[in-house]
C-alpha cells in the first residue's frame, strides 16, 4: 500500500467551519442552495458550482466547471484555503452521538487503485464518473476525500493513539448536523507510510466515483507527460483509512418513480405471487432476507426464503433487484435508469414516506444494511454490488482537506 504525506490546502484557522461541506453526491440542487446560502466560503460553491448559476443551467455545462475553478481560485486568493507549509498527514476523528471513527488522512497512488491493492465493491454511474473527471482536471485538484477501510491493525492502532495523545487538534468543530470534526497534523506522515506498507489490501467503502475519476484523471496527464516518472502529484489522490471495526453502515433505500404501467393492486399480487408479503407496522426490516415496501399509504413486510451462498447474489439488495425490480418493475440498470432514486439511510423511512405521499414515487423499498464483512469478502473475490448498496455515516467534510496536482 502506497501512501504519502502531501503539501495539500487547508482552510485557514478561523475559516473551518465556514469552508467545510457535506459530499457534493448527498445533496441535490436545491439542497446545496440552501446550505451554501449567504456563505461565500462553502466548498459547495466549488463542487456544486451549478448553485451559483441560474437554475436553468445544465449542472454538466462547461460554465459550471468553469464557475467552480473562478470560485475555488478565489477561496485561495482571499486567503480563505491556505497551502500547508510542509508534506503532512492527519490523523481525523467523526462523533456522532456514541458512534466514533478515527482515520488517515494521506494521500495514495493510482496504481494501488488500478493493479487491485485498493478494491472496490460497486460499479460507477458514468454520468457521475465523467462529472468528477471533468471537475478535476479544470481544478487540478480532489476537493474531498475517498473513504477505505482496511481490516484492524493494532500496530496501526496503537500509533494513532500515540500520535494523538498530548497532542492538540488543528481543528475541533460540531457541524449543523451534530457530528463532531477533529483533526490532528502529523508533520511528514510519522511512521505511516512503514505501517501501511504492510498492508494487503484496502477497501473503497465510500467514494467509488471520486478514485475512479482519480485514475483517469492520472493516466490522461500521465499520456501527455513524455517525462512521467510515477511521483507526479497527478498520481496521487486523496484517501482516508479507516479501521473496519469502526464503521458505521446504514441501509441505502429505493424508489421508483412509477409501476411499469401496473395498478397498484395488479403490482401487489405479481409480488404475493413470488413472495411472503404482509402488511407490517412500520418501515424498518428485521433481518436480511426482507426488505419492507410503501404502497398506497401502508408498509409491507417482503420475505424471501434462503437464495444461496453467493456472497453477491445472495444480498438484499441483489434479490430485490435480480427478482423484482427488473422482472416486475422494469429496472434492467439501476445505474443508468432515471426512474430509480436511492436515499441514504440517514434520512429514516419517513423520507420514503414523503416521496409517495408528494407522488415523487410510486413505490419505496427499504433496505436492511448490508455489513463490512460482506463488503470486504465480495470485493476479495472481484465481484461487484448492485450501485447504492452501503450508505456509510458520519460523511467525511469536503474541504477540510484539499490535494492538488
Amino acid at each position: 500500500m502506497q501512501i504519502k504525506a502531501f503539501s495539500g490546502l487547508i482552510p485557514a484557522s478561523d475559516k473551518v467551519e465556514s469552508v467545510a461541506a457535506v459530499p457534493y453526491d448527498v445533496v441535490n440542487r436545491d439542497e446545496a442552495m440552501k446550505l451554501a446560502k449567504d456563505n461565500p466560503d462553502s466548498l459547495l460553491n466549488v463542487s456544486r458550482a451549478e448553485i451559483c448559476l441560474p437554475q436553468t443551467m445544465d449542472p454538466y455545462s462547461d460554465q459550471v466547471y468553469q464557475r467552480a475553478k473562478l470560485n475555488f481560485e478565489a477561496l485561495q486568493s482571499s486567503q480563505v484555503l491556505v497551502r500547508e507549509s510542509e508534506p503532512c498527514m492527519y490523523l481525523y476523528r467523526q462523533t456522532m452521538g456514541a458512534h466514533s471513527q478515527t482515520g488517515l488522512v494521506t494521500v495514495s497512488h493510482i496504481d494501488d487503485y488500478c493493479d487491485g491493492v485498493i478494491l472496490k465493491h460497486e460499479k460507477t454511474r458514468p454520468v457521475k464518473e465523467n462529472d468528477r473527471t471533468k471537475l478535476a482536471l479544470t481544478l487540478r485538484a480532489h476537493l474531498g476525500p475517498v473513504f477505505l477501510t482496511y481490516k484492524n491493525n493494532e500496530a496501526i492502532n496503537n500509533e494513532v493513539n500515540r500520535s494523538i495523545t498530548g497532542t492538540d487538534p488543528c481543528f475541533d468543530f460540531k457541524a449543523g448536523d451534530g457530528v463532531e470534526h477533529t483533526a490532528w497534523r502529523v508533520p511528514g506522515g510519522g511512521c505511516f507510510k512503514e505501517l501501511f506498507s504492510a498492508l494487503p489490501a484496502a477497501y473503497v467503502a465510500d467514494g467509488h466515483h471520486r478514485s475512479a475519476s482519480a485514475a483517469r484523471v492520472g493516466a490522461e496527464l500521465r499520456k501527455d507527460n513524455e517525462s512521467h516518472s510515477g511521483e507526479e502529484d497527478y498520481n496521487w489522490f486523496l484517501t482516508v483509512f479507516f479501521p473496519d471495526d469502526q464503521l458505521n453502515v446504514l441501509p441505502y433505500n429505493r424508489t421508483v418513480t412509477d409501476l411499469n404501467g401496473n395498478s397498484e393492486s395488479d403490482f401487489l399480487k405479481k409480488i404475493q405471487s413470488m413472495f411472503n408479503v404482509n402488511e407490517a407496522d412500520d418501515g424498518v426490516p428485521l433481518r436480511s432476507g426482507e426488505t419492507r415496501m410503501f404502497l398506497g399509504e401502508r408498509w409491507y413486510s417482503i420475505i424471501w426464503d434462503e437464495i444461496g451462498n453467493d456472497p453477491v447474489s445472495s444480498l438484499d439488495v441483489s434479490v430485490l433487484q435480480d427478482r423484482l425490480l427488473a422482472p416486475v418493475l422494469g429496472i434492467s440498470d439501476p445505474r443508468t435508469d432515471n426512474r430509480i432514486d436511492f436515499i441514504g439511510g440517514i434520512r429514516g423511512t419517513q423520507e420514503l414516506e414523503r416521496r409517495v405521499f408528494k407522488k415523487d414515487a410510486a413505490v419505496a423499498f427499504s433496505m436492511y444494511p448490508v455489513n463490512v464483512s460482506q463488503l470486504m469478502s465480495i470485493a476479495d473475490s472481484g465481484s461487484i454490488m448492485p450501485p447504492k448498496s452501503t450508505w456509510f455515516e458520519p460523511k467525511l467534510r469536503s474541504g477540510l482537506f484539499i490535494h492538488t496536482f
